[in-house]
């Protein structure tokens, strides 16, 4: 059995406070985000695959690092960040939120959380957004103070994921709706539980507001969840590509702008507030974009996992984009893949060329998300 120390892991890259826990349950790889150790194999991906969509999966999540914003100006600072209009979100609602640069540019697609008239939380992708808050702060002439608190995210994931939360938490956490958080306590551990996840299905994620009780708080789940067939796990790549949710780095970054992404919902031009980007993503928007991101059906063998470099697609001899994330999906039996392509190639029943690791292969263009596009599992 694996050890902790066998890993061979330094100090400049933080550990979670799942991370024993991980490790005693059956981690076997790790990668890297936000400085921070993340679980990435626990066996056959595959299996975790049906564990997620069958059951249900609890997955270290702590590298979600979270940028604590407070103060007066909180609210009016939060919206400088984003093109998302956040003018009617309550307190104790979530939302989904790009985060932009002067020039459009995508730096992070976090969850934003309200846990107070001024007190917010943005649940990150992997990028240095406290740093850029810090930053956007000093001349900003608001009244904010921003940090990181200590705070880690657990995912609790999958049909039974509301059974077992049922079984911790008692009948109340049922009329949690999706994207809404709650503050509650667990045996005296203090969490906010939100209606969210990286998966599509139904879910949610636990934020510990005590790293030291992170050993405690994953036995606790797995203990209330063996009846109902939950098993350590990881985010699934299978998931989230047959989803359609981005992996930044991969399908979107500082270079990739919300009209790309097919995000035009997420930008709100008409609104008063001056938020960073706002001219350039005007502009964008009156010439439109040179480049969509797609789904493909990629017609070969099933892939081995997930791709680790990005593939070139071609048209007539000549590359018109790039493969950002593709997979084998075992329920729909189908190589599936994000793409980022030139407008002109970007209409669904296309049929381009890919060339994946093991060589050319035919492609079509198709609609994405490749399964439960209305979002009907995870909202239910």
């Amino acid at each position: 059995m694996m050890q902790a120390d066998d890993f061979g892991f330094g100090t400049q890259i933080r550990k979670s406070p799942y991370f024993d826990a991980t490790v005693r349950w059956g981690a076997q790889g790790f990668s890297v985000y936000n400085h921070m150790y993340i679980p990435r194999d626990f066996g056959d991906p595959e299996q975790n695959f049906w564990n997620l969509v069958n059951d249900a999966i609890l997955c270290d999540v702590a590298v979600e690092r979270q940028v604590e914003i407070t103060g007066p100006d909180a609210a009016k600072f939060v919206q400088m960040l984003t093109p998302r209009d956040l003018s009617k979100m309550a307190v104790g609602q979530c939302k989904y939120i790009l985060i932009t640069n002067a020039a459009g540019g995508i730096l992070n697609d976090p969850i934003l959380l309200r846990l107070a008239e001024n007190h917010f939380w943005i649940s990150l992708a992997d990028s240095d957004i406290l740093l850029w808050a810090q930053g956007v702060a000093i001349h900003s002439g608001l009244d904010v103070t921003i940090g990181e608190p200590d705070v880690s995210p657990l995912q609790l994931q999958g049909p039974k994921s509301g059974e077992i939360m049922q079984a911790l938490f008692g009948d109340s956490i049922m009329d949690l709706k999706y994207y809404w958080l709650r503050e509650v306590e667990l045996d005296g551990i203090p969490l906010i539980v939100s209606r969210t996840g990286w998966s599509s299905e139904l879910g949610y994620e636990l934020y510990l507001r005590d790293g030291t009780q992170g050993d405690a708080l994953w036995e606790r789940i797995m203990a209330a969840g063996m009846p109902f067939g939950l098993k350590p796990g990881h985010t699934s790549s299978i998931r989230r590509i047959e989803g359609g949710m981005l992996s930044y780095h991969a399908d979107a970054d500082i270079s990739t702008n919300p009209y790309e992404l097919g995000f035009d919902r997420l930008v709100n031009l008409d609104m008063e507030a001056e938020f960073i980007g706002k001219a350039a993503l005007r502009r964008i928007q009156e010439q439109g974009v040179s480049r969509k991101q797609i789904g493909l059906i990629i017609d070969c063998d099933p892939l081995k996992g997930p791709n680790t470099t990005f593939w070139t697609i071609n048209k007539d001899g000549a590359a018109i984009g790039k493969v950002t994330s593709a997979v084998y999906s075992p329920r729909l039996e189908q190589n599936i893949a994000l793409a980022m392509v030139d407008a002109e190639f970007a209409n669904i029943g296309a049929v381009v060329e890919v060339v994946t690791a093991s060589g050319p292969s035919q492609a079509t263009v198709v609609d994405r998300p490749f399964y439960d596009p209305k979002k009907q599992i995870a909202a239910a």
